[in-house]
């Protein structure tokens, strides 16, 4: 009996333990899928997924859901699905293991700019390499004359989808720490930039310019001077728009992914303002700049150290008009003062901004909630945006903004920041509401301006007149090409400040009317805009 006795005893634990350790071993097991899954998505498929796909990705549960994800996701990419081997997943993952062998910087090569370019795009037809940097004798293109540069790469690819044909990418090495950045415009390699009277161009050189002038005094630029050679991948727009798009995703075979997010707040009590420009890129895009502004007294200022501060947070989903989801942006605005600013500082206001490129042959809903993290409040705006039909014959013309501030930058930016287009920031003003005497500071682009063929520039005379009740108020011209900040063949930028010392307060119309002298063709702009009465 007692044999019997430890017998039933025995077996009566190993039936508690067995199902104990077969749970532990199933969460183990789920733990080191889930870890596999994470490194899946954020390091082995990060360059070329797309922000779609991602999502759908992140909204699955269970790893059945995810391995059928990933499947699929390999088999949209397989050039030839009637093989056996899946090329493109087999070249990728050749990719990444190159990468991480050549172009490692004290960290993964995969994380560098050089390895991101290579994994999305493969190697490039040619690499110049300048290894040590040093002497450096820039072609007309890039201003001519001498300088010393940091260690620099040139890839060239003969031709890149979605973006172009003979695509240049120099990657520099400011820091000579063998880590490469892909840069923005051919200044950044420049070692002695900032070294004065070093590294002149001709035109410095000249005494034509000086290195304050850069990148301005540049081929496609009212300034060139004679000489200087002009191709289309100097335009800092084109330079933009290249910069961008070799970094995105490539494009894939499929695109029938189920929509994903939708926005259901249904109530508003923090108030907001929100409101979109548009910006021709090329033929096929726009880039649609959404402001989104508030009053900083309808925020809470809390105390943090010395400063009182508000914090909101900004979540925005683009969809199109049949509800499929395009893109999807979240940041966080902070505004704090010192106690003796703190009063200033609620009459003022908080602005935001987030830089779209759309189709421009779509209409799209933008959904936006903002909420003040320290009380909850939420605004939420729901909206269309419907890129303008740029005409290809006619002189045709961006949003004009009117300004709060606009500034020229030394440089254009390396990568996205808010209120910058091409190289000039500008915050925007989107209530169009001025105090008296405060000037008008305006920016716009016209497109399809002609070029004199002998000098290649454009000829424009264009007016500014201010009407009240439809009569003209206050008038001024510029026929010298005063306020033509950039141009090239496909756009002329304006920046104007128009100082109106006198108009009473009241609703007014700006009209802009430009007269391109060399085809003869006529735009007309009238945009309103109001002066208010001061308080007190």
């Amino acid at each position: 009996m007692r044999v019997v006795g430890v017998l039933l005893t025995f077996t009566a634990f190993a039936i508690l333990v067995v199902p104990a350790l077969s749970q532990d071993r199933e969460a183990l097991q789920r733990e080191e899928a889930e870890s596999y899954y994470r490194k899946w998505l954020n390091e082995d498929v990060l360059y070329i997924i797309s922000e779609e796909e991602r999502d759908v990705f992140e909204s699955l549960t269970t790893l059945e859901e995810k391995e059928r994800f990933i499947e699929q996701f390999w088999f949209r990419r397989d050039p030839e699905p009637r093989t056996v081997e899946n090329e493109f997943k087999v070249e990728h993952y050749r990719r990444i293991a190159y990468a991480n062998e050549q172009f490692s910087a004290g960290y993964a090569g995969w994380r560098t700019d050089r390895g991101r370019i290579y994994i999305i795009h493969g190697p490039p037809a040619e690499i110049e390499s300048h290894a040590s940097g040093g002497y450096h004798q820039r072609s007309m293109r890039e201003g001519g004359g001498s300088t010393t540069t940091y260690p620099y790469e040139v890839w060239r690819y003969r031709h890149i989808d979605g973006v172009g044909d003979d695509i240049l990418l120099e990657f520099v090495d400011p820091s000579l720490s063998g880590e490469y950045r892909l840069a923005l415009n051919p200044e950044e390699k420049d070692a002695l930039l900032y070294v004065p009277g070093g590294g002149a161009t001709l035109a410095e050189e000249f005494g034509w310019a000086t290195k304050a002038d850069r990148p301005y005094f540049s081929p496609g630029t009212r300034d060139s001077y004679p000489g200087m050679l002009t191709t289309a991948r100097d335009n800092p727009f084109n330079r933009y728009e290249t910069y961008s798009m070799v970094q995105a995703p490539t494009q894939i075979k499929y695109t029938d992914l189920k929509e994903m997010v939708e926005v259901n707040v249904e109530f508003t009590t923090l108030p907001i303002e929100v409101h979109e420009d548009y910006f021709r890129l090329n033929d096929q895009q726009v880039i649609v700049p959404v402001t989104v502004q508030l009053n900083n007294q309808d925020l809470t200022f809390e105390r943090k150290g010395d400063l009182q501060a508000a914090k909101v947070a900004v979540y925005g989903i683009v969809t199109s008009m049949g509800r499929r989801f395009v893109s999807e942006f979240e940041d966080d605005l902070t505004m704090a003062f010192s106690s003796d600013e703190l009063r200033a500082g609620l009459s003022r206001k908080a602005v935001y901004q987030k830089l779209l490129f759309l189709d421009r042959k779509q209409r799209y809903k933008l959904n936006l909630v903002v909420k003040d993290l320290n009380t909850g409040q939420i605004g939420v705006v729901r909206k269309a945006i419907v890129p303008p039909t740029y005409k290809n014959e006619e002189l045709d013309a961006s949003s004009v903004v009117f300004a709060q501030s606009i500034r020229v930058l030394d440089t254009i930016p390396n990568q996205e920041e808010m209120f910058v287009i091409g190289d000039v920031k500008v915050t925007p003003n989107i209530t169009r509401s001025f105090a008296p005497g405060q000037p008008l500071r305006l920016y716009y682009q016209v497109y399809n301006v002609s070029l004199d063929q002998s000098t290649m520039s454009p000829s424009l005379n264009v007016s500014y007149k201010l009407l009240k009740n439809g009569e003209v108020v206050w008038e001024t011209a510029d026929t010298g090409g005063e306020s033509v900040q950039f141009f090239s063949g496909q756009r002329v930028v304006f920046v104007k400040e128009l100082n109106v010392d006198g108009l009473t307060p009241d609703d007014y119309v700006l009209r802009i009317e430009v007269v391109d002298q060399i085809s003869g063709k006529h735009l007309k702009l009238d945009e309103s805009f109001v002066i208010e009465a001061r308080e007190g």
